[in-house]
C-alpha cells in the first residue's frame, strides 16, 4: 500500500501540473505513504527480525513474555487497518509530521483516526521494546556475557531504550493534538493562544530518535551478515557495540535540528548543530568497522553480501548529506526542499531497506529450511540499486535548485529531473517482483538448506532449519568468542572451519 501510494505521487510529479490526482488527494497520498512506510513497514520489520532472532541468538526458548509479545504483534494490523480506513472519511493532509495549525484545519476525522492509529502502534512498540530488553538482559545462556552476545542484540538494546524514552512523549503530543481537534482546546492552536512550536519539540523528541529506531536494528543485521560472507571476524566488536549505545544517547539530544527555521534562538541552534555533527562519530565508527571487516576477506558476492555492500554505500551518502544539513546555514537553504527528501530516503531506504533485504537473504534458510535462488537474488539487487539511486540521487539537485517538497504543482524547469526520478521509481517498483517470485518458488522448490549453510558461528545456526519448538533440543554451546576468535581468512581454510563447526555440534 505504501509503495503503491509512492508510485502515484511520482507519476503525478512527472509533469509540472496536477493532472493525475487533485491536490487534496495528492496531499493525502504523500501523508499516508510516509506514515505507512515508517510505522507499518520499517519499524515493524525491525521488530520482526528481533522477535525471530533474539531468542535464537542468546540460546533462549522464547521471548521473555510471549503473551505480551502476541498482544504487541496483533496491535499492528489493528492500527494499520484503522489508519488506511481514514481514506473513507478524508485522510489527513498535513504530512507524516502532522504539524499544527495545518493538521487542525484539514480533515478533522481523518486526522483523529491517524492519531488513534499512531497511539496503537506506539503502544505496540513500547510493549515490544520492553520484551526485547528483558529477554536480552535476563535470558542469555549462562556462559554468554554482554561482551560475547551478538551485535544484533546490542543494537536492539539501544533501540529498546530509545523506544521506551521517546514514544511516550509522542503519545502525549498526539493526545494533546487530539484534544485540540475534538474538544476545542488550544494546546497547539495559535488562534486560542496555543503554541505550535511546542508540538514540534515534542514530536521531534521522539521522531528523530525514531530514525535510529528504524536504522539501529539493521545496523545489527549488517554486523551479523558481513563477517559470515567475508569469512572474517567482525572488526572492532566492542567499538560497534558501544557505538550503538552512543548513537542512542546522542539521538535524544539532537531533535531541534529539524527546527532551525522555526525561530530557534541562535545559541540553541549552535548546540543542536554541534550535537548533530557529533553523532556522525559513532556512526562513522560503524562504517569503518564494516569496511575493515570485508577488507581482505574471502568475499562471496551472493545476494546477502551484495545488499550488505549496497547498504554501506547508500547509507554513507545519506550520512554525509546528514552532516551537511546539520550546518545551520545550509539547512536554512535546503529546508523543506527535495534535498531533505533525498537525504531521508538515503538513510531509511538506502540504510534500513537494503539491510533488511541482506538479512532476509541471510536468514531465509534458517526461517524456512530452504535456500533462496541466487540468480533471482542478484536480479533483485541490481534492479533495486539502480532504481533507488535513479529515484533519489537527482532529488539532491532538485533541492539545491529550490524545488519544494509536498507540492503537486512546480516550476517546469524541474521537469526533466522529475522524469528521471519517476522512471527510477518504476524500476524500484518492478524490483520487488524478482523477490516475490524468488520467495514463492524457493518455499516450494528451493534447495534444502540444512542447519548451517553459511558455516556461521552464532547460536541460531546450531539448531534445525526451521528451528524446533522452543528453538533448541538442548542448551546450545557458545563457541568461544566468535567475535574475537572468529574465522580468520588468512589462517583458516574451509576444512578448519568445518572442524570447528563439527566440534561445536558435538559439544551441543
Amino acid at each position: 500500500m505504501g509503495g503503491f501510494l509512492a508510485e502515484i505521487v511520482r507519476t503525478e510529479l512527472a509533469t509540472p501540473d496536477p493532472d493525475l490526482v487533485q491536490p487534496e488527494m495528492y496531499n493525502q497520498m504523500f501523508t499516508m505513504h510516509g506514515t505507512i512506510m515508517l510505522f507499518l513497514w520499517i519499524i515493524p520489520a525491525g521488530a520482526a527480525f528481533a522477535n525471530y532472532l533474539i531468542p535464537l541468538m542468546i540460546g533462549a526458548e522464547d521471548m521473555a513474555f510471549p503473551r505480551l509479545n502476541a498482544v504487541a504483534f496483533w496491535m499492528i494490523p489493528v492500527g494499520g487497518v484503522l489508519l488506511i480506513s481514514s481514506f473513507f472519511v478524508g485522510a489527513p493532509q498535513a504530512g507524516w509530521t502532522s504539524y499544527p495549525p495545518l493538521s487542525l484545519m484539514s480533515g478533522k476525522w481523518g486526522e483523529e483516526i491517524w492519531i488513534m492509529s499512531l497511539l496503537i502502534l506506539g503502544t505496540s512498540s513500547i510493549l515490544g521494546a520492553l520484551n526485547f530488553a528483558i529477554t536480552i538482559l535476563k535470558m542469555r545462556i549462562p556462559e554468554m556475557d554482554l561482551n560475547s552476545m551478538p551485535l544484533f542484540c546490542w543494537s536492539m538494546l539501544a533501540t529498546s531504550a530509545l523506544v521506551l524514552i521517546g514514544t511516550p512523549v509522542l503519545a502525549a503530543a498526539l493526545i494533546l493534538l487530539s484534544f485540540d481537534l475534538i474538544a476545542g482546546t488550544s494546546f497547539f492552536n495559535p488562534v486560542g493562544g496555543g503554541d505550535p512550536i511546542v508540538y514540534q519539540h515534542m514530536f521531534w523528541f521522539y521522531s528523530h530518535p525514531a530514525v535510529y529506531i528504524m536504522v539501529l536494528p539493521f545496523f545489527g543485521v549488517i554486523s551479523e551478515v558481513l563477517p559470515v560472507h567475508a569469512r572474517k571476524p567482525i572488526f572492532g566488536y566492542r567499538a560497534i557495540a558501544y557505538s550503538s549505545l552512543a548513537i542512542a544517547f546522542l539521538g535524544l539530544i539532537v531533535w531541534a535540528h529539524h527546527m532551525f527555521t522555526s525561530g530557534t534562538p541562535g545559541w540553541l541552534r549552535m548546540f543542536f548543530m554541534a550535537t548533530t555533527m557529533l553523532i556522525a562519530v559513532p556512526t562513522g565508527i560503524k562504517i569503518f568497522s564494516w569496511c575493515a571487516t570485508i577488507w581482505g576477506g574471502k568475499i562471496e558476492l551472493n545476494s546477502a553480501m551484495l545488499f550488505g555492500i549496497g547498504f554501506i554505500s547508500s547509507f554513507l551518502i545519506g550520512g554525509l548529506s546528514g552532516v551537511m544539513v546539520a550546518a545551520v546555514p545550509f539547512d536554512i537553504h535546503v529546508h523543506d526542499t527535495y534535498f531533505i527528501v533525498a537525504h531521508f530516503h538515503y538513510v531509511l531506504f538506502g540504510g534500513s531497506v537494503f539491510a533488511l533485504f541482506a538479512g532476509l537473504y541471510h536468514w531465509f534458510s534458517k526461517m524456512t529450511g530452504r535456500m533462496l535462488n541466487e540468480t533471482w537474488g542478484r536480479i533483485h539487487f541490481a534492479l533495486t540499486f539502480i532504481g533507488f539511486n535513479m529515484t533519489f540521487l537527482p532529488m539532491h539537485q532538485l533541492g539545491l535548485l529550490g524545488m519544494n517538497r509536498r507540492i503537486a504543482l512546480y516550476d517546469p524547469q524541474f521537469q526533466s529531473l522529475n522524469i528521471v526520478c519517476t522512471i527510477g521509481s518504476y524500476i524500484l517498483a518492478v524490483s520487488t517482483l524478482p523477490l516475490v517470485i524468488n520467495v514463492l518458488w524457493s518455499l516450494i522448490k528451493g534447495k534444502k538448506a540444512g542447519r548451517n549453510p553459511w558455516r556461521a558461528l552464532t547460536l541460531e545456526w546450531q539448531t534445525t532449519s526451521p528451528p524446533a519448538i522452543e528453538n533448541f533440543e538442548s542448551e546450545p554451546v557458545l563457541w568461544a568468542g566468535p567475535y574475537e576468535y572468529g574465522i580468520d581468512s588468512e589462517n583458516e581454510d574451509e576444512e578448519d572451519v568445518e572442524d570447528m563447526l563439527a566440534e561445536v555440534s558435538a559439544q551441543s
